[in-house]
């Protein structure tokens, strides 16, 4: 199975081409959309959605994880494994959450490039074939390069901030709800919220944080928008409360 997380947007022409290449290169391993409207750019806030949500997918799996503001510059491009799941994409931080929590891990540097290749689409042409030679178990010799750690490593602790705001108007943070005492308080948008443990226990309107089906801190509204109601955007920071 191939897992696609990426920035490249539903309505955008971008993710037609790469399950075009998939297709071809892997034409029996079904390919499944995981997240495509990843917030463009946010590296950290997409590391830490990704952590999340992998490990509710198969072992085994594929993910090609692309947010590549970097593109067509220095940053490497890599395959790494972890915990029994491996990640095609680039080497900028974007998987060093997995890596960084992982129990097993290893990386390796993608060595093979393409005749063609575009300074704009590396998605395209370079993270899709290898992800595809993955799912097939056939990576052709000399496409990968020796084991190494990631080079860029972002912080790995829970991240304090709103990293995804979903059609909703929920905004998912960076915190895992296990490590949030049940009576704490969210300061979030100027307000500061109590748990919940679902929507339908407050009246219409009213805001809340509750533990999402991801394991993270959520802040939502009972048939409202959280983020408008509070002017939540990503990147919005929060900060947990006793009081």
């Amino acid at each position: 199975m191939i897992i696609l997380f990426t920035d490249f947007g539903s309505s955008d022409p971008y993710l037609g081409q790469v399950k075009a290449v998939l297709q071809h290169g892997a034409p029996r391993t079904p390919v499944v959309d995981a997240l495509n409207d990843a917030p463009a750019f946010e590296i950290e806030s997409a590391a830490h959605l990704l952590a999340a949500l992998a490990p509710y997918y198969p072992r085994g799996s594929v993910f090609l994880a692309v947010i590549d503001p970097g593109v067509g510059g220095p940053r490497d491009a890599v395959v790494m494994e972890a915990d029994g799941r491996r990640f095609v994409g680039p080497d900028n931080g974007l998987l060093s959450v997995l890596w960084r929590r992982a129990k097993y891990r290893r990386c390796r540097r993608i060595a093979w490039r393409p005749a063609s290749l575009s300074s704009s689409f590396h998605g395209r042409d370079l993270f899709a074939p290898v992800a595809a030679a993955l799912a097939r178990g056939r990576v052709p010799a000399g496409w990968l390069a020796a084991p190494r750690a990631p080079r860029v490593l972002l912080d790995a602790a829970d991240l304090a901030q709103v990293i995804y705001v979903d059609h909703y108007g929920n905004a998912m943070t960076g915190l895992r709800a296990a490590y949030v005492a049940l009576g704490a308080r969210l300061r979030a948008g100027g307000r500061v919220l109590a748990r919940a443990q679902t929507f339908s226990v407050l009246r219409r309107g009213a805001a809340f944080w509750y533990e999402n089906s991801l394991g993270l801190v959520e802040i939502a509204a009972n048939r409202a928008s959280a983020a408008r109601k509070l002017g939540l955007r990503v990147g919005s920071r929060v900060a947990v409360s006793r009081r």
